[in-house]
């Protein structure tokens, strides 16, 4: 049996795979072999379900961020929409066309380091309407709250909360210096004690190795993430990051074959990134 089909058997019956055996993994020949080992893991534990997610921009620009990647920081200069909070019934009416269109799972997502709790009271009244109709899976993303902060959004029928890492907790500090990873960590570990499912992953392509993004996956793993969206960089102009060389796409396909046997039992999702509106997973 050689090392692909090994790890593949060793994952459907309920091992994990190691930092080791990742690293092995991402240097084999054969990626064709690895990419079709990582699919029958999806199938066994997944099937061919797809999860879709939509998420709406609450609140934009003015971040006090300095993520290298983001177009919404405000060490940054780019050409982004800025307002301070979404109209009610902008985020009720967008929440009903995704809804119609068969995409349960809604997510408000805002800008910033945290949230204030004046804006909180404004999108738990949004989420306590939506929820009194009980047609989404409702989800948030809202940057470093304070567990009573997420315990209110719980409370107004928030089950999701998304926090990515996103990269390696040892190149974290490479690509952003004003918050630290151990801090969205503690939001994560708040967020699950409180009762929700966590949903985190990050971006490819800022200049990690693989073999950080191994580490990365396996960090995902000991936080017990339940869905990982996996965005790939798209440079944008006025960031840090605009010069970034692209991913060929072996390195790409490589990478989610990695997340998908480290982390078998995750949603795995793919996301357009902070200017699109729909991520899906399997």
């Amino acid at each position: 049996m050689n090392l692909i089909s090994e790890i593949e058997q060793k994952v459907l019956h309920g091992s994990t795979v190691s930092y080791e055996e990742g690293l092995r993994l991402a240097q084999v020949s054969n990626k064709e072999e690895l990419y079709a080992a990582a699919d029958r893991v999806r199938i066994h534990f997944h099937k061919n379900r797809m999860d879709l997610c939509t998420i709406v921009n609450a609140r934009s620009g003015k971040c006090s961020e300095d993520c290298k990647w983001c177009s919404q920081s405000a060490h940054h200069s780019t050409d982004i929409e800025i307002y301070d909070l979404i109209e009610r019934k902008n985020a009720l009416d967008q929440a009903q066309i995704n809804r119609d269109a068969g995409v349960k799972k809604f997510s408000l997502v805002t800008s910033g380091r945290t949230i204030t709790d004046k804006n909180l009271d404004s999108l738990c009244e949004i989420y306590a309407v939506l929820n009194k109709k009980g047609r989404h899976e409702l989800c948030a993303s809202m940057g470093l709250l304070t567990k009573e902060q997420l315990q209110k959004l719980y409370d107004n029928g928030v089950i999701n909360y998304h926090c990515n890492i996103e990269t390696a907790p040892s190149y974290f500090s490479k690509v952003c210096t004003t918050h630290t990873i151990e801090e969205k960590v503690r939001t994560i570990e708040w967020a699950r004690e409180i009762g929700m499912k966590i949903c985190s992953g990050g971006i490819i392509g800022m200049g990690e190795t693989m073999e950080q993004r191994i580490e990365m996956a396996i960090a995902l793993r000991e936080l017990r993430v339940d869905s990982i969206p996996i965005n790939i960089l798209n440079p944008i102009q006025g960031t840090k990051l605009e010069n970034a060389e692209p991913l060929s796409d072996e390195e790409i396909l490589t990478t989610i074959a990695l997340f998908r046997l480290i982390n078998p039992r995750a949603l795995i999702r793919f996301a357009g990134g902070a200017d699109e509106n729909t991520s899906y997973s399997g």
